[in-house]
């Protein structure tokens, strides 16, 4: 059974950045010259930043940024990996070799170097960082679903549905997809937390999202400097970054145990 403090941590944090325009009445880009680096106060929680701006408004909206980057690439790469190793498992002989060794190709690089990679061929932003992270994900998808397909494959039940005259399409509809449609959906649970911590890596080395927009990544870059003077500024985003990953690995694996 599911533990539910992580379910009611992470509920609070997406709660939190969704409605972060009714929890907050800071702009996070407007600059107060008046205001700048103030220590935390029931004003500003999370106090403010080296050019004034409130950074509890800042976490709250970068959530927005980089939960939602994370949530695309991981659909993409769940809706790509899922199709390619749906097909490859099911029909084999030389697609299946030609696709898996593109799997082995890209599951030969660690992921977060990759990603680096990919993502200085094009602009810094947001969609480069989904594109990145989705190009470097699918692979661990595909080989999950291709090997859930090949089991699948060889049951007696899908031999009878071949006897009965069903073809492909309706048997990898009705009785394929479903079974491997859940093992995918635990994985991008186990695999969102590390969605998060790569869009913020790559925020945080300049190739993700640019600031003045915020996101935990770049928000961790632009107050570094001020980890020993001022370390509220690192720590609100740091802590954000760091529930949220722990939260979704807790129900990820959870799910994994459960299934």
């Amino acid at each position: 059974m599911i533990k539910m403090l992580p379910v009611v941590v992470l509920s609070l944090i997406l709660l939190m950045v969704v409605f972060a325009p009714f929890i907050t009445r800071y702009d996070p880009l407007r600059i107060d010259l008046d205001n700048v680096r103030a220590t935390p106060s029931l004003e500003h929680p999370f106090g403010t930043d080296a050019k004034g701006r409130d950074i509890f408004s800042r976490v709250l909206y970068g959530g927005r940024v980089s939960l939602g980057v994370s949530f695309i690439a991981s659909m993409l790469s769940f809706v790509i990996g899922f199709s390619v190793g749906l097909v490859a498992g099911w029909y084999r002989q030389w697609l299946d070799t030609v696709l898996m060794a593109l799997v082995d190709l890209t599951l030969a690089f660690p992921s977060l170097l990759l990603s680096i990679g990919i993502s200085i061929l094009m602009p810094p932003n947001s969609y480069s960082t989904v594109i990145a992270i989705s190009v470097v994900g699918w692979a661990a998808f595909a080989r999950l679903i291709r090997g859930q397909a090949l089991l699948i494959k060889n049951m007696v039940y899908i031999d009878a549905a071949k006897a009965l005259g069903m073809g492909d399409l309706r048997i990898l509809t009705f009785h394929v997809f479903p079974q491997c449609f859940s093992l995918g959906a635990v994985m991008m649970g186990l695999k969102f937390g590390s969605y998060i911590l790569t869009e913020a890596s790559l925020s945080f080395l300049g190739l993700g999202t640019q600031p003045p927009v915020p996101s935990w990544g770049n928000m961790i870059n632009e107050y570094r400097t001020y980890i020993l003077s001022e370390p509220w500024m690192v720590v609100a985003p740091g802590i954000a970054i760091a529930f949220s990953v722990f939260c979704f690995n807790l129900i990820g694996d959870g799910y994994d145990k459960k299934h």
